[in-house]
């Protein structure tokens, strides 16, 4: 019984190395590797597709996540844009149709959205006004884009956001 056992895992062991089987697979933008005195690494950057799934109680994204990264530039004294960095809030992200910007206080004067592509072409402007904006996206293709939030020409905070079908 026990060579029963051994054979069967030299066999399913054999046909893997054959195989050249792998865990997961994905396309990437790119990527390397480096190597040291410590041992090796292989990296990537950028994935391109992934899949989500609708269900009747919602959907799920699935395949190799990036980060979700959020970049904060001031151009002036903090202070004065304390408030309004707090209260700003993009949701949901990812999204497929429609995102909210919401604006939690009054800081309403001058206060502008600009919606970039991953080239840094300006797809959609619009000026703020009222609490909650609702920013239709649903034309656009499936990629990362760029909501800039800038007040009297100064940019305020940018948001990265993710649609998805």
């Amino acid at each position: 019984m026990r060579t029963i056992k051994y054979l069967i895992t030299i066999f399913f062991f054999l046909i893997a190395i054959i195989n050249e089987t792998s865990a997961q697979n994905a396309i990437i933008a790119s990527g390397g590797n480096a190597s040291g005195s410590g041992g090796s690494i292989e990296n990537s950057i950028g994935l391109i597709f992934y899949t989500v799934q609708q269900g009747s109680n919602g959907s799920v994204s699935a395949g190799v996540q990036q980060p979700f990264e959020i970049s904060v530039v001031l151009t002036t004294d903090e202070t004065n844009y304390a408030d309004l960095l707090s209260s700003l809030t993009v949701f949901p992200n990812p999204t497929n149709n429609n995102l909210i910007l919401r604006v939690g206080n009054s800081l309403l004067d001058d206060l502008n959205f600009f919606l970039y592509d991953m080239s840094g072409k300006l797809l959609k402007s619009e000026k703020v006004v009222g609490n909650e904006t609702y920013i239709n996206i649903s034309n656009y293709v499936n990629s990362i884009y760029f909501l800039k939030i800038i007040e009297n020409s100064k940019e305020i905070k940018t948001f990265k956001i993710i649609k998805n079908n």
